[in-house]
């Protein structure tokens, strides 16, 4: 669970966990065939019907089994978040302070029981372009890309706010969790999103030096 008291929301792995668990064995094969494609294919043009035909099974079998693609992207990395519901809930705050929830939120689904399925997925991806690419495009278009399109930024200016949030975030996380950089990783996590929100707070909603200058 992510508590809203701590600077992020709550959440729990109950949207995944009522799906009837099948077949073990179909199960693996999706699961295999998932991590083969978003390696060799990153995670926007892996698609349900390509996983489907690496398993030998109908693509109706993986969206009984795993529900979305997204859903079958965590599942690769066995993370119980649903990460539609933390965006929800987290732009139903509102805009203002929404940087601060933001990376309250990640540091807490990093210190949860899911952190270490994390930096094993994300120790992976360092020595894997595949897999670091698909984790990068799903952070990108199913985290922070719904979070700014609430806010209604002209497409070019939303995707260049989102690579800023991405290099953000991805630097604290793999700073703090997976390199252990000094102050960094003994940093209080309150004093460490006091830090950084104001600043996601700026990628999100700040006035960008103009591109063109």
């Amino acid at each position: 669970m992510i508590d809203s008291s701590a600077g992020g929301v709550t959440s729990t792995s109950s949207t995944r966990s009522g799906r009837r668990p099948g077949n073990p064995d179909t199960r693996r094969q999706i699961l295999e065939a998932a991590r083969e494609a978003f390696a060799a294919n990153g995670f926007a043009k892996a698609s349900i019907r390509r996983i489907a035909a690496l398993a030998g099974v109908d693509p109706a079998l993986v969206h009984h089994y795993f529900g979305s693609k997204d859903d079958l992207f965590l599942a690769t990395v066995e993370v119980e978040i649903n990460p539609r519901m933390v965006v929800e809930q987290l732009v139903a705050g509102g805009t203002d302070g929404l940087g601060t929830r933001m990376i309250g939120a990640i540091l807490q689904v990093w210190e949860s029981p899911a952190g270490a399925s994390l930096v094993a997925a994300v120790r992976t991806a360092v020595g894997d372009p595949g897999s670091a690419t698909a984790i990068g495009q799903f952070v990108t278009t199913e985290i922070v890309a719904r979070l700014l399109r609430s806010m209604h930024h002209a497409p070019a200016e939303a995707e260049r706010r989102g690579a800023l949030i991405v290099s953000q975030v991805l630097g604290v996380v793999i700073g703090r969790y997976v390199l252990r950089v000094g102050a960094l990783a003994a940093m209080d996590r309150a004093d460490l999103v006091a830090s950084v929100g104001p600043t996601l707070q700026y990628y999100l909603t700040g006035e960008l030096p103009d591109p063109a200058g």
